[in-house]
């Protein structure tokens, strides 16, 4: 399943994960039954699971991400965050999903402990995300972090990694992406991109990134472009204003903010538009898309039509 998977990333073919977040809650079913009730599973390649984004509660993303691939028989990538585990809890946690056949990791930093709406909770972070690369380099070679060999050896690992998708200085962006091709990263996924101009330039970083890249597994490293289709101009707005790596070109944002004047139902019509467009461009340019909705899985599958 998961060398098909890849495969599949690695080919012309169109690569479509939607991301997934887990309930504050102790069942992920409800959100199983809502994608299928759609049909969803049939038109995307695979799905991914966040771990506590912003820090806040929600149902484990690992066993989340089990369920979810037991469910739909599709490979699901599933974030660990740095922030609430050291690298005994990573090793522990990537050993045990491994039994389970969960072999696809999306290495992340994590939001700020601050963010949280618990109270007095504390950051973790022995390091930054390229310690959980390196760990999953060394389980991939049968070896602990302390290089003390495994038995029985896990079944390979496909790491995942996260980049911004603007910078005032985009060769701050390329140092990143290039870090993290050589610590093994199979995939980098971005930020949400909102004009062609700017995917076009990710794309060529990325590339030349992996030919100064001094791992061989970058050869066969795919980016893959974030979306996070906006219906709202607040949202649109938010975004552009808030959210650092990411920018929202200020046309879209006119033309969000205008029809805001007219109603939701216009807003969301040129919202959906706009964001239709968009993706059906960038799908033409370069068909490796993460769509990111907050579980609005109704405006994945419209976005996506039959694309896959």
């Amino acid at each position: 399943m998961f060398e098909k998977f890849c495969k599949k990333l690695h080919s012309n073919e169109p690569f479509i994960t939607v991301e997934i977040t887990p309930p504050h809650g102790a069942s992920i079913s409800k959100t199983i039954e809502t994608i299928k009730s759609i049909g969803l599973d049939k038109k995307v390649s695979g799905f991914s699971v966040t771990d506590n984004p912003l820090a806040k509660l929600k149902m484990s993303g690992v066993l989340s991400a089990i369920k979810i691939q037991e469910s739909f028989g599709k490979p699901v990538i599933a974030t660990m965050s740095m922030r609430d585990k050291n690298k005994l809890s990573l090793q522990s946690t990537l050993l045990g999903a491994n039994d389970f056949d969960l072999r696809c990791i999306l290495a992340l930093t994590g939001d700020p402990a601050k963010l949280s709406d618990q109270p007095e909770v504390k950051g973790v972070l022995e390091r930054d995300s390229t310690l959980l690369l390196s760990i999953i380099y060394r389980l991939n070679s049968g070896l602990d972090y302390s290089n003390k060999e495994l038995n029985p050896k896990p079944k390979p690992i496909y790491p995942f990694a996260v980049s911004n998708a603007y910078s005032k200085d985009m060769r701050r962006i390329k140092k990143k992406i290039l870090k993290k091709l050589n610590y093994g990263a199979r995939g980098i996924i971005t930020q949400p991109v909102y004009d062609l101009d700017n995917a076009k330039e990710l794309i060529e970083i990325f590339e030349e990134c992996k030919e100064q890249s001094v791992r061989e597994t970058a050869k066969e490293a795919e980016l893959i472009l974030g979306q996070f289709p906006v219906v709202r101009a607040k949202t649109a707005n938010f975004i552009s204003d808030k959210v650092p790596g990411i920018t929202v070109p200020k046309d879209i944002i006119d033309e969000m903010n205008l029809a805001a004047m007219d109603g939701v139902d216009k807003e969301q019509e040129v919202g959906f538009g706009i964001s239709k467009t968009l993706f059906d461009d960038i799908m033409n340019l370069h068909p490796k898309v993460h769509l990111m909705t907050h579980n609005r899985f109704d405006l994945c599958s419209k976005l996506i039509g039959d694309k896959v």
